[in-house]
């Protein structure tokens, strides 16, 4: 007998309710033709706080009731469960605290803060954090809330399930992130307790998945790294509830590369104009690359789980497909150490209608003539085409260019 089932999750529905938002189930023409089927997108990165958090973390309030949070709540997060732990408490009159790495989101620690939580930032791992966090539960009376293997948050996140069902009528496949498996399990048993016909697949970034192993061994299979660009899913080892949950829902979990991510982050901001944070890009990543194929018949609906990522991370990540796509090159030539010289080279630039981003003088640690100097310029161009057509001006004009950013 499940541990969770679908009548727990309608009955958290109605706890979550007031203050979650139900969240638009979108499409996206070029990402169904990237993916090679049909593909729709629950953009749960629009949910307040920025993720499928809130859902589990307001679950758990209401179970607690009064009494139980009667001293606060305190939780350990990377950042998303600690931002949604803090605005659920805020909303209903709870204090909270919330122990976090050190590396963890600088905008996710804010908007913790901004709930009037109390952060507590420290320590190297999710594992220490938690550690950290029972300590402070059994000193001071609070109540812990675990960020996934907890039997009130997984009936929270399996919301998320309940709304595919009703708002996408021949639901065929899910493809759901997986980091502790609290929402994958949910959203699982939500939809194959009233469609068993429905295949729900995890992805995990595999820079950090223990579940494929786990699964195959039926027990908890740690692993060493955490490093990766899905932060919000970069859990060690599964919980011993949604290991078993995991194992009687869902049909199988696979695993996809820090660049797919990252690839799939910016096709949903440059296509779909959707901000998702590496954790909730991995469904797509997945589909893209074929880990994961849509529904040969039916809607195949990938759980963009949360939105909270660094501008400074989205930034890079944009210059990187920039230089991938050929849209953005840097490149290395000499010129005369004289006056006028730079200025026609940057002419010739011009004339082949490429953007010049900056320009850098290099006079050390190349075998230059004493009269020579090398010039290293990044481009902006519209295409790898483009980027060949100005290297060919370059070299009608003279100037032996070559890329040395590609």
């Amino acid at each position: 007998m499940s541990s969770v089932t679908l009548r727990d999750i309608q009955a958290a529905r109605e706890e979550v309710r007031e203050v979650t938002r139900r969240t638009p189930v979108v499409s996206s023409r070029s990402l169904s033709e990237a993916a090679g089927g049909p593909l729709l997108l629950k953009a749960e990165n629009l949910q307040r706080t920025g993720s499928f958090k809130i859902r589990g973390a307001l679950a758990k309030l209401a179970a607690l009731g009064r009494d139980g949070c009667a001293n606060g709540v305190v939780a350990a997060s990377a950042g998303n469960h600690a931002q949604a732990l803090a605005a659920a408490a805020d909303a209903r009159g709870v204090a909270c605290e919330v122990f976090v790495p050190s590396a963890g989101s600088i905008a996710k620690l804010e908007a913790a803060e901004g709930h009037g939580a109390t952060v507590h930032l420290g320590g190297h791992s999710l594992t220490e954090c938690l550690a950290a966090a029972e300590r402070r539960a059994r000193e001071g009376g609070l109540a812990l809330v675990h960020p996934f293997d907890d039997p009130d948050i997984v009936a929270g996140q399996g919301t998320l399930g309940l709304e595919l069902l009703e708002d996408v009528e021949d639901l065929a496949r899910v493809v759901v992130p997986v980091g502790g498996g609290g929402l994958a399990s949910g959203v699982a048993i939500a939809v194959k307790s009233m469609r068993p016909d429905v295949e729900v697949i995890g992805v995990q970034a595999a820079a950090c998945a223990p579940y494929p192993r786990s699964l195959a061994d039926g027990t908890a299979v740690p692993v060493e790294s955490s490093l990766t660009i899905a932060d919000g899913i970069a859990v060690k080892r599964p919980g011993g509830l949604t290991l078993e949950l995991m194992s009687q829902w869902i049909d199988g979990v696979e695993t996809v590369e820090e660049n797919d991510i990252a690839a799939a982050m910016f096709l949903l901001m440059e296509r779909c104009k959707l901000v998702v944070e590496g954790a909730g890009a991995v469904g797509v990543a997945a589909l893209l690359t074929g880990r994961v194929k849509p529904a040969k018949q039916g809607s195949t609906v990938a759980i963009l789980s949360g939105g909270n990522v660094d501008a400074g991370l989205l930034a890079a990540i944009a210059r990187r497909h920039e230089t991938l796509s050929g849209r953005r090159i840097v490149l290395l030539t000499r010129v005369g150490d004289r006056p006028g010289s730079l200025a026609q080279l940057l002419a010739e630039v011009a004339d082949a209608g490429a953007n010049i981003v900056d320009v850098v003088h290099v006079r050390e640690g190349l075998d230059l003539h004493v009269r020579e100097t090398a010039i290293k310029l990044v481009l902006e161009t519209r295409g790898a085409g483009h980027a060949e057509g100005v290297m060919t001006a370059l070299a009608s004009g003279g100037y032996d260019a070559q890329v040395i950013t590609t």
